[in-house]
């Protein structure tokens, strides 16, 4: 078998690595780079420091603050624009995965000139676009090291998944002291965010070597510190180790793809605004149980991986112990289930066909151990409402 690995062409990982970023900049040939985050980036003076650092070593950077939570075709519009008036010809992405998407988006739709309907998969955009620099603030959602972005197409309420190269920074810089300013929820999202990506890398029909190598470290690590860092946000070894895990299990992804947390989530979150960590883990522990027994060597790994399983336990032990672990792991994090974040049933319910037509058009379930039909799919949603488990 030949496995394609993709990943950014240089990574800076460590505490202030940040500051490194003019170097970088001058190095793609970038002479007016736009910096794209949210107002929270300027709020707490981290885009602003950025740009003083460009400005110290004369590079002629300007900001585009707009992004927002979940990122829309319309953000991504008002960016493209934003390019084209300042004459940028590069991006550096500061945020969560949200200012990181917006930028890969806008880089994809500046150069291409093309729709975000028109890129969205089952195309695969394997071309060569402006330079972004991704630099994180969460550990995190893996998009600094992801040929993937997901924008909100705000007329069909629908989350497009943008795949290729295309979507693939040139390069991304890990500072892990950036996260010491995420509040405890974000924190705990996007660990779960994480972790799923880790799990799904090392479950996937796609898996390879080189993936589940990154899966593995990153589900040791992520199951060591997750809890630590909730509990103390000022934990910085916690936050240092959960940076590194959500960057391999980011590289893990990338190589292999998402499969059925994310297909299922994804319509959630574009239709109730529930948050794409929390969503992801809304459908954890269902996931888990409905997949275990077409891949239980590899769930069982990873059980034993995140620390709920010893390599004294068989893989159907480690498997139970995986799925009860992640029901417990959402009480301690109080992640809510769809009900008790205030959704609707009756709406929910009646959403479930489009819900389910978009989770498979995603493509994603496919690349799971066990492939869901039409009817199960179904099935899932209406269990996961409540949160209740049970024989799939």
């Amino acid at each position: 078998m030949i496995n394609r690995v993709l990943m950014p062409r240089e990574l800076l990982i460590g505490g202030g690595s940040r500051f490194r970023l003019p170097g970088i900049v001058k190095s793609l040939g970038v002479r007016r780079p736009l910096l794209v985050c949210d107002p929270v980036m300027r709020k707490f003076g981290h885009a602003d420091a950025l740009l003083q650092a460009l400005a110290d070593e004369d590079v002629d950077a300007a900001i585009f603050s707009d992004v927002v939570e979940d990122p829309t075709d319309i953000t991504i519009q008002s960016l493209v624009d934003r390019i084209s008036d300042g004459s940028h010809d590069g991006l550096v992405a500061l945020g969560g995965g949200s200012a990181i998407d917006t930028a890969k988006a806008g880089a994809i739709v500046a150069t291409s000139g093309e729709e975000l309907r028109a890129l969205k998969v089952p195309r695969i955009v394997d071309f060569t676009v402006m330079p972004v620099v991704a630099i994180p603030t969460t550990a995190g959602t893996g998009s600094e090291v992801t040929r993937a972005a997901v924008v909100t197409d705000t007329g069909a309420s629908e989350k497009m998944l943008i795949l290729g190269t295309a979507a693939l920074p040139v390069a991304a810089i890990i500072d892990y002291e950036l996260t010491l300013t995420c509040p405890y929820r974000v924190t705990v999202d996007t660990g779960i965010d994480a972790l799923t990506h880790a799990l799904e890398a090392l479950v996937n029909r796609n898996g390879n070597t080189h993936a589940e190598a990154l899966a593995l470290s990153a589900l040791k690590l992520i199951g060591a510190h997750l809890e630590r860092v909730a509990n103390d946000p000022n934990d910085r070894t916690a936050r240092e180790a959960m940076m590194l895990g959500a960057t391999h299990a980011g590289l893990a992804v990338s190589n292999t793809s998402t499969a059925l947390i994310h297909g299922l989530s994804r319509p959630i979150g574009a239709f109730f605004h529930v948050p794409h960590g929390m969503s992801n883990a809304m459908v954890l522990p269902l996931v888990t149980q409905f997949s275990l027994n077409a891949a239980l060597p590899r769930y069982a790994a990873a059980a034993r991986a995140l620390g709920c399983a010893t390599s004294d336990d068989s893989d159907p032990v480690a498997g139970a112990k995986l799925v009860e672990a992640f029901i417990g792991l959402n009480k301690r994090l109080k992640v809510p289930t769809p009900e008790e974040f205030g959704i609707e049933r009756s709406r929910y319910l009646g959403l479930l066909p489009e819900m389910v037509r978009q989770g498979l058009a995603s493509g994603t379930p496919a690349n799971n151990p066990r492939i869901p039909n039409e009817a199960e799919m179904t099935h899932l949603y209406e269990l996961a409402y409540d949160g209740r488990l049970e024989a799939v």
